[in-house]
């Protein structure tokens, strides 16, 4: 389907572009590092490994807490735009003021990145919402993918950059590579507020079909709606049975992203190699997702869903073996090779199996579950690294998450699922 790219759609795909930076930089890359090597400076690593599992846990049960409300505003106000730029402004403050955390504090650095966490994760909630504003429902999943490979884009040149910075700190007149990824907070902060502006300015508030609520009152009749969607997902057994094999193996993903540099940092690996990894599969990841949906297309989306869990079990299996640097650029080109394919192809299979006319209602349910759903992986890989005092034995739990979510995922039926849509016309 053909998309005109107006000012409208540019300006939705570039908030993309500009909150991938902090997605990639700080909470994939630098963060980790700088927490373990130097806010936990002289800190046992399983022990360092523990706080940063509950630093990602913490933030994004926080948001999973308030995206209720916030869905409720998204819904039933006409101030998208106003609480995207004020969870915007606090991901920007928040992560800008990492590069002023002193050594030794990470209870400080901890506070910061949770803060952050919530804004860019609040955030998110109204950014999707907008989409209805700005392109028709034949036209969703095309621009819906411009922006997925905006994010790519963007947040793996400015990565890209300031992994340069960081190991060539003097071609930068920088004196070390501690205040190159200083530096490189800022360089987040400035380019995600930067490249939010388009959306403020040009991105229109999508049409409500009654009068705009506002305050507590929205906020309830929001609760009520998405009451009514959860009992309604429970009643089509097909959608929920998926829904928790998502949530399952989504969560091992986004914690193989956020906890992958912990991990080599805690075998010991340098950490300006792990960045490399991280950029490796940053730039595998986006052209592979591509070619993981046609491969969907050939075998059917849930047997491709299948083969990316076997893989990241593979991967996850491998990586508790692992004893080279080498071994970790292959890691990171196969979980690129796999990654966008895996999250791509769950929201197509999705689509089949909910009713077509309630599909915002269904499509915010499933992206609240998706984009939330690090928890329980970072406090099992936290919990069993203080437990078992081996990091190796931590990231093996991650497993249980690829295994359980696949194993659920084989009972979905997308016929019984489609027949069931069919019944509730």
């Amino acid at each position: 389907m053909k998309v005109k790219l107006d000012k409208p759609v540019i300006s939705w795909a570039l908030y993309d572009w500009a909150n991938s930076a902090f997605a990639t930089c700080i909470m994939a890359g630098f963060f980790p590092i700088f927490f373990k090597g130097y806010w936990n400076y002289g800190v046992d690593v399983s022990t360092s490994t523990f706080r940063l599992g509950l630093a990602n846990s913490t933030g994004s049960l926080f948001v999973i807490l308030l995206a209720p409300l916030l869905g409720a505003i998204a819904d039933k106000g006409r101030t998208r735009k106003k609480f995207l730029f004020a969870f915007t402004l606090l991901g920007v403050v928040l992560s800008a003021s990492l590069s002023l955390v002193p050594q030794g504090n990470w209870q400080i650095a901890s506070l910061a990145y949770i803060l952050a966490i919530i804004g860019f994760s609040g955030a998110l909630i109204f950014y999707d919402s907008l989409l209805i504003g700005i392109a028709s429902p034949d036209k969703r999943d095309m621009v819906s993918s411009i922006g997925f490979g905006a994010g790519y884009l963007g947040g793996g040149l400015l990565f890209g950059l300031n992994v340069f910075m960081a190991l060539k700190p003097s071609f930068f007149g920088l004196p070390n590579a501690e205040t190159a990824i200083r530096i490189s907070f800022v360089m987040v902060s400035l380019w995600w507020i930067f490249f939010s502006l388009p959306l403020l300015r040009w991105v229109p508030e999508p049409p409500i079909q009654h009068a705009p609520q506002k305050g507590w009152e929205s906020a309830r009749h929001g609760v009520k709606q998405l009451i009514s969607t959860f009992h309604e997902i429970r009643r089509l057994r097909v959608v929920f049975l998926f829904l928790i094999a998502y949530w399952l193996y989504i969560d091992g993903v986004d914690t193989i992203v956020r906890m992958a540099v912990d991990y080599g940092m805690s075998l010991g690996f340098d950490s300006n190699s792990l960045i490399v990894a991280l950029l490796i599969t940053q730039f595998v990841g986006f052209p592979s997702a591509l070619v993981f949906g046609m491969i969907g297309g050939k075998i059917g989306t849930k047997k491709a869903i299948l083969i990316g869990l076997c893989v990241y079990t593979g991967v996850t299996i491998w990586a508790v073996f692992m004893n080279s640097v080498i071994e970790f650029y292959g890691l990171a080109v196969v979980i690129g090779l796999v990654q966008g394919g895996v999250q791509s192809l769950s929201r197509s299979l999705y689509s089949r199996i909910i009713p077509q006319g309630q599909a915002a209602e269904f499509f915010g349910f499933y992206n609240m579950l998706g984009k939330f759903a690090a928890i329980i992986g970072p406090l099992l890989m936290g919990g069993l690294s203080i437990l078992t005092g081996s990091p190796r034995i931590s990231i093996l739990s991650i497993v249980i998450l690829f295994v359980s979510g696949g194993i659920l995922l084989c009972f979905v039926d997308e016929k019984k699922g489609a027949d069931l849509v069919r019944e509730i016309r």
